[in-house]
């Protein structure tokens, strides 16, 4: 088969690569529906990250089961899947606490820019739809597989409820769904912070009341000034820089949260200023595999349609120009069709 493989910053290539098998009884394979580029990507991509060998690429994921292990019941060959990011068996003591990106036998998915993909723990991982899904569904779904199961758990890792206040701080994929989250959530009022019109556009038609195009010591004053120089009752800080991160802190009030759901670099934290801030953070990697039941039925009755975050759509065969295009923010994300 035919896959996507990093070997330095800026160099992705698509050729032959390993067959997806079943290597284990709790295994499945699938054939790609469509899949995409992350932001997350983008750090290796950028030299952020080390990248070492080279390595195949890709999280995130919908698509026809081909084959199960021996011990995978739940779904069978010929369903429509749709799955996490990070895999879980979705019984050990952490899946059950609602925390399967914790699970005891998680593994990241990380070879998904192909046309087939092994799923370990497919029992725990993939929820099926009941039929196959109208093509048009597909984006919406594929973008629950993580970046509206990210924003999802941002917005609610910041305690986002009705009648509040939140800011979104970041306007990529997992920003822009954090502000679907935060409406969803009933968040009266919703501050996106953004510097790019065709962004800003979006996230006021995902329901952002207000738009912050300031940074920094200025982004954090501007929140101040909106919210009668008290700051946001919750924070979605989707970015993981930590000018991102000390924005976030610095727009929450007293008593109010951040929910951080950007992969940290080069994140510190003050520990004395966070202990008189009054300020609650938690974050980490969303328990996708919670939300994919309630995110697959709002995604197919209609409530709401994250895959408008997909600008631009290219062969698969393309993706290096998919990854180009996000590394020089022509495109917000891009989607793959094997």
């Amino acid at each position: 088969m035919r896959g996507a493989m990093i070997y330095a910053p800026g160099d992705v290539r698509f050729e032959t690569v390993e067959d997806a098998k079943i290597l284990k009884p709790t295994d499945a394979v699938i054939r790609t529906a469509v899949t995409c580029v992350c932001g997350s990507d983008l750090w290796p991509y950028r030299g952020a990250e080390p990248i070492g060998d080279p390595h195949p690429m890709g999280h995130e994921y919908v698509g026809f089961v081909e084959e199960v292990g021996s011990a995978v019941t739940s779904v069978r060959p010929g369903q429509f899947v749709v799955g996490s990011f990070a895999t879980s068996d979705n019984t050990c003591a952490n899946c059950r606490n609602g925390f399967q990106s914790a699970c005891l036998r998680r593994e990241f998915m990380s070879t998904c820019q192909a046309e087939y993909v092994r799923i370990p723990d497919a029992q725990g991982t993939l929820v099926a739809t009941d039929e196959v899904p109208d093509e048009k569904f597909w984006p919406g779904l594929l973008a629950v597989s993580d970046v509206m199961g990210t924003g999802w758990y941002a917005a609610e890792a910041a305690e986002v409820g009705p009648g509040s206040t939140a800011v979104v701080v970041g306007d990529g994929a997992v920003g822009l769904c954090g502000v679907i989250a935060a409406k969803e959530m009933g968040a009266e009022r919703i501050i996106a912070m953004s510097r790019h019109e065709p962004r800003q556009k979006l996230a006021r038609e995902f329901g952002a009341t207000d738009i912050v195009t300031e940074r920094g010591e200025e982004g954090v004053e501007r929140i101040k000034e909106l919210t009668g120089g008290i700051g946001a009752d919750s924070v979605l800080e989707c970015v993981g820089t930590a000018e991102a991160m000390s924005q976030a802190l610095h727009s929450a009030r007293p008593g109010g949260n951040v929910g951080f759901v950007g992969v940290p670099h080069d994140v510190a934290v003050d520990g004395q200023e966070l202990f008189f801030s009054h300020v609650g953070l938690r974050g980490g990697p969303a328990p996708v595999r919670r939300y994919l039941p309630g995110l697959i039925d709002r995604v197919l009755t209609g409530a709401i349609d994250p895959g408008q975050v997909f600008d631009l759509t290219l062969p698969l065969g393309e993706v290096a120009e998919g990854y180009r295009a996000m590394d020089e923010r022509r495109a917000v994300k891009t989607l793959l069709k094997p």
